[in-house]
């Protein structure tokens, strides 16, 4: 299990874990003052990760010892994981709560307003999660006046979450203050600062799932339109077998190859069970 799960999960899977969407954990102060200022000027945002160019200059000794200093700060604070639709469902029972938010980085990297993020609660209209929202008049978060907030129910959310799924996007669970879960979101490597951080500058802010995928050979038809889904180059088709096979180091355990798969043709199964993935997080 990932080292969230054994620091707040007691040994299970700590997202699925009502106690990390509770309205009480909003009572910290420490964590409320650290919403608020994430959710202002999001700019900074874009700067933060430009700033990681300059890392990237720096000798690798160096470099390495300013990502570790930085990725403990974030898992601290506002930090990602992976995690596949099942579980999602799983989270979405439990809740209350579910409302679609515009994405801030898609706000900072492409600029029109594009719904990707989910705010969930254990109460009804988000609590004070859209109340923080709506104290500093977070426009760019909550959309014009005329739309507001888009309250889902969870079959509603669940297929855009299958929509978001078909144009190749992941789902994520984002922490403010670790261990509180603020909600979910569908990234790329495009436009997702976390995943720019992740990939482009090996600044990791963002945990592979506690699954990895496998194809079955026997029912794979070597289409392969599960390579066009997948962002994280775990996917590789033999020419001379036709059939696509699953490098289990790069997978990060999504599950987004399986919508592209009409022959059913990949699971996912628990990254504990697959050597090569098994301590990679």
């Amino acid at each position: 299990m990932c080292e969230f799960c054994h620091r707040h999960g007691e040994g299970k899977t700590w997202y699925l874990q009502a106690k990390h969407y509770g309205e009480d954990l909003l009572a910290d102060l420490k964590r409320r003052d650290y919403m608020e200022r994430f959710f202002v000027r999001p700019e900074r945002h874009r700067r933060g990760v430009d700033s990681l160019q300059r890392l990237d200059r720096l000798p690798a000794v160096v470099r390495r010892l300013v990502t570790r200093t930085i990725a403990s700060r974030m898992k601290r604070r506002h930090y990602g994981q992976v995690v596949p639709l099942e579980d999602v469902e799983r989270v979405f029972d439990f809740v209350t709560s579910i409302v679609r938010l515009a994405c801030l980085c898609r706000h900072v990297t492409v600029g029109p307003e594009k719904r990707y993020c989910y705010a969930v609660a254990l109460v009804p209209k988000g609590g004070e999660r859209i109340r923080i929202l709506r104290e500093i008049d977070a426009k760019y978060i909550l959309g014009p006046e005329t739309a507001g907030l888009e309250t889902l129910d969870k079959e509603a959310a669940l297929a855009l979450f299958r929509e978001h799924e078909n144009e190749g996007l992941c789902h994520t669970a984002w922490t403010f203050e670790t261990p509180f879960i603020g909600g979910f979101c569908n990234c790329d490597r495009s436009d997702c600062l976390a995943m720019q951080s992740t990939f482009w500058h090996q600044v990791p802010l963002i945990l592979r799932a506690e699954y990895v995928a496998e194809v079955s050979p026997a029912l794979c038809g070597g289409c392969r339109e599960c390579l066009r889904l997948c962002q994280f180059g775990a996917l590789r088709f033999s020419a001379a077998v036709k059939k696509v096979a699953v490098d289990p180091r790069l997978c990060y355990g999504c599950g987004v190859c399986r919508a592209g798969c009409s022959r059913k043709a990949i699971r996912l199964v628990g990254r504990a069970t697959v050597p090569a993935a098994a301590g990679l997080w």
